[in-house]
């Protein structure tokens, strides 16, 4: 047994070393991570479980509980897992912050208000996230199941500073094991068991389902094929970066014949996102690459309402918007705001 706080001891030599030597072998991957470091903890054994082993890897530790006040007493469980954290030898504090509940949706919201609230907290060291190899097997049948290519399959990354995810090779059954063990009281977020959550029920029933008609492994190889695909997704993306832009901003067709398609849709969609089109789709990219590789002389592609009115609306007239057009233009592809009446015109 060894002594990790005045509150908790871990013995190293049971389950939780799975945890810790992870942690461990991430730590020597990227010694860039420093001697302090935070956690976002939730509360749950796989944040907790983190947490014991970079009390163990790391000279300094602070966990930082985002309250996104969005359950009855949240303020309380953050509290409990301050409280807990320090019992294991790291420091602590509870980030409240508001969810904008309007616009994408309210798991989208929270999500942004929580990575903005650890940016701003961290003081410089990097953040070390709790998500598991069953988390990464998740948002890789996500993605499948939006078609949206190389983006969504490669999951999570491991390390894109500032945040860090060293738990990406451990099962959560495992982390679970090392706070059991230790006798860590961890909470159980009821939203992971909500149904009407589409993560859950592929938690709870697809990966289930596809493990026993699969005959097991089915995680691990979700989780290997988006390590696969990452790295081919990296060689690509560093190909459309040598790509020129403009300096008036336009892309020069002639420098985009000749790639590879893969390559081009990628030129194209760093080019949108640069002009604030924050989520191209699939059908903006092919109408885009079109004007490209299938020039007829067709008109511009629109990209994107900005949903901004461009001048005085009268009661009941439709409400005239800018929205950004994807045109080319003597061997150039350029972007233009546009004049749109109505809706249904993006």
């Amino acid at each position: 047994m060894t002594a990790a706080s005045p509150g908790y001891e871990i013995d190293w030599f049971g389950p939780a070393w799975n945890v810790r030597s992870e942690v461990r072998a991430f730590r020597r991957a990227h010694p860039g991570l420093g001697e302090r470091v935070c956690v976002a903890l939730s509360g749950g054994a796989d944040s907790l479980a983190l947490t014991a082993a970079a009390v163990a890897e790391f000279a300094s530790v602070e966990v930082l509980v985002v309250d996104h006040g969005l359950q009855a007493g949240s303020d309380e469980v953050a509290r409990r897992a301050v409280d807990t954290a320090r019992g294991l030898g790291a420091q602590g504090r509870v980030l409240g912050v508001v969810v904008d509940k309007g616009g994408r949706g309210p798991e989208a919201a929270a999500r942004t208000a929580r990575y903005a609230a650890l940016d701003a907290a961290r003081d410089g060291r990097p953040v070390l996230f709790g998500h598991t190899l069953d988390d990464q097997a998740e948002t890789v049948l996500l993605g499948l199941g939006r078609g949206s290519g190389a983006r969504s399959l490669r999951g999570m990354a491991a390390w894109d500073a500032p945040w860090a995810r060293p738990l990406l090779g451990v099962r959560a059954v495992d982390t679970r094991a090392a706070c059991r063990a230790a006798g860590l009281p961890w909470w159980e977020d009821p939203h992971n068991v909500d149904p009407s959550f589409t993560r859950v029920r592929i938690r709870r029933e697809v990966l289930p389902l596809l493990e026993d008609v699969l005959g097991g492994g089915v995680a691990a190889s979700l989780a290997r094929s988006a390590g696969l695909l990452r790295v081919d997704d990296d060689e690509l993306e560093r190909l459309a970066g040598i790509v020129p832009v403009g300096d008036d901003g336009t892309l020069d067709v002639a420098e985009l014949e000749p790639l590879p398609e893969a390559v081009r849709t990628r030129v194209l969609r760093r080019w949108l996102r640069s002009h604030g089109v924050s989520s191209p789709t699939y059908v903006h990219l092919a109408a885009v690459s079109e004007l490209v590789t299938g020039w007829r002389g067709q008109g511009g592609v629109a990209v994107g309402g900005r949903g901004v009115p461009t001048g005085p609306v009268r009661p009941g007239a439709p409400a005239v918007v800018a929205r950004l057009v994807a045109r080319r233009r003597h061997g150039k592809l350029c972007l233009e705001i546009d004049r749109a009446t109505g809706a249904g015109t993006a």
